[in-house]
């Protein structure tokens, strides 16, 4: 006997789907789920803005204070300090969603990161804009790790990876709108001010349209609000599915319920099933920063001017294309991840990772050549690497890690997820222009290309296939992997379902 045998009757399985075709949700057949999920992914709108908008405005924050543009650490200080703030969003932002809900949490985050645009549009030197810089970063941090949960609460499991990539797509997209921003404003006076400036505007949409949501319906059960949950389920559900699903929920809630008052939160982490949920979830987020996803987001104007492109103007040009690319290869991200699967999206995306590496780092070995093939050559290995990068290291983390932990405590191990996500990406923010100068361009990507193998290795071993499955099944999957298919254990969970 296998675990998985005891999961065919649950709602939204494979195996309820096909006993019940007629049950299974469609993206663009329920509009209410659409808008949840349009205006959640705001958040995502927010984090991909802030990481594509400053790599423009240094430019020109540069040009504007003598002592930044003389400085590379006063650069990567401007660059990491909202990335500083995100980490500690993060890591407060999973105990605020756990306590207070999804709906709350992405509130608070729109109000702290309007506040750091104010501040940073505003700044009178170098060093307010650090903190306003500060403040944004709290305010991304939270979103990031509210609005997948949110999300992926709301979803159904057969369009769920779906619906949770839409908030990468918000990513990307922001960072693409980003550099139109930043093309738009070049000729304009206080250029980095407005780039800066302007994204309060999506923080302030946001928070108004929140107030009008429900909150998480998963989150509700537990905390005995079911009539609200219900309500919500209702617009998402047809009748029959609908009674299967609050059934489930009940049974869920009072289970979780009865382990929590038996397990303090401080002892979680000695369930081995939640420690190789979060080391796959966290390991994700670590390997999507090293890979170097934001070294090209952050840096790629100033990649571009070291490939031989001097113009500000022609920099955001091109980096522009490279953003557009980045949300294409999210579209085909949403598309493929409840096709393909995450595990395999996952090896694809980093197999074309290490080729376009090694691309970019010959080009920057040969520019010394002095031909402009090279300068050439790197742009083109930036778009390669930007279009194998995002259906599937762009999408496959935020879409695991919005999934893969126990319910109660999706908010604290999503909250440690990103936050490892975000002091990776701190590390190589504050870190890759200095690698750069002191072992030069080329090599760093090799470095990177490198520790994309690596990262290529862990998803082969340490990541497992959880398209389609429900929350229930992706539970009883890690209980499969922590103690095998022991058939005394298998037989507990067993009664475990049927009594559900």
């Amino acid at each position: 006997m296998t675990i998985t045998t005891i999961t065919h009757s649950i709602p939204g399985s494979s195996g309820y789907l096909d006993m019940y075709p007629e049950r299974k949700v469609s993206v663009f057949r329920n509009p209410y789920i659409v808008g949840l999920t349009a205006v959640a992914s705001i958040g995502g709108l927010l984090f991909g803005y802030d990481t594509g908008v400053i790599s423009g405005a240094l430019l020109y924050i540069k040009d504007d204070f003598e002592a930044v543009r003389d400085s590379n650490f006063l650069q990567e200080t401007i660059v990491s300090m909202a990335l500083a703030g995100a980490i500690v969003g993060a890591a407060a932002g999973g105990w605020i969603n756990d306590a207070y809900g999804r709906k709350k949490a992405t509130v608070i985050a729109d109000v702290i990161f309007t506040l750091g645009a104010i501040v940073m549009a505003a700044a009178p030197d170098p060093y307010v804009l650090i903190l306003g810089r500060l403040f944004v970063g709290l305010g991304v941090g939270i979103a990031s790790v509210t609005a997948p949960v949110y999300i992926a609460e709301l979803s159904p499991s057969e369009i769920r990876g779906a619906l949770v990539s839409t908030n990468v797509l918000m990513i990307t997209g922001g960072q693409f709108v980003s550099y139109l921003i930043n093309l738009a404003f070049t000729q304009v006076p206080g250029t980095w001010r407005w780039m800066l400036g302007v994204s309060g505007v999506p923080a302030i949409v946001q928070f108004f349209l929140m107030l009008l949501l429900p909150e998480s319906p998963r989150w509700l059960f537990i905390k005995n609000r079911e009539e609200e949950a219900i309500t919500v389920l209702a617009k998402i559900y047809d009748f029959a599915r609908l009674e299967d699903e609050v059934n489930l929920l009940t049974t869920q809630s009072e289970r979780d319920h009865q382990r929590s008052d038996n397990i303090r939160y401080r002892d979680v982490f000695k369930s081995k099933e939640i420690r190789l949920a979060l080391l796959a979830g966290a390991g994700l987020q670590a390997f999507q920063q090293f890979t170097g996803i934001n070294t090209v987001m952050y840096y790629s104007p100033t990649i571009v001017q070291m490939a031989g492109f001097h113009s500000n103007e022609l920099a955001l040009l091109l980096s522009l294309i490279v953003a557009a690319m980045n949300a294409a290869g999210t579209v085909l991200g949403i598309y493929l991840i409840d096709h393909a699967g995450r595990r395999k999206l996952a090896l694809f995306s980093l197999g074309g990772v290490i080729a376009s590496l090694i691309i970019l780092a010959l080009s920057f070995l040969n520019q010394s050549s002095g031909s402009g093939m090279y300068g050439w050559l790197a742009v083109i290995g930036l778009a390669l690497y930007i279009g194998f990068f995002s259906p599937g290291m762009g999408t496959v983390p935020w879409t695991v890690n919005s999934e893969v932990y126990p319910e109660e405590y999706r908010g604290t191990c999503g909250g440690m997820s990103a936050t490892v996500n975000w002091v990776s990406n701190l590390i190589v923010a504050q870190s890759f222009l200095s690698v750069a100068a002191a072992v030069g361009t080329g090599p760093t990507f090799l470095i990177i290309a490198i520790i994309a193998v690596l990262a290529f290795v862990f998803v082969l071993v340490y990541v497992p296939e959880t398209k389609g499955l429900t929350f229930d099944e992706v539970e009883l999957l890690w209980k499969q992997r922590a103690w095998g298919n022991n058939p005394e254990y298998a037989q507990n969970l067993l009664q475990n379902a049927n009594h559900s």
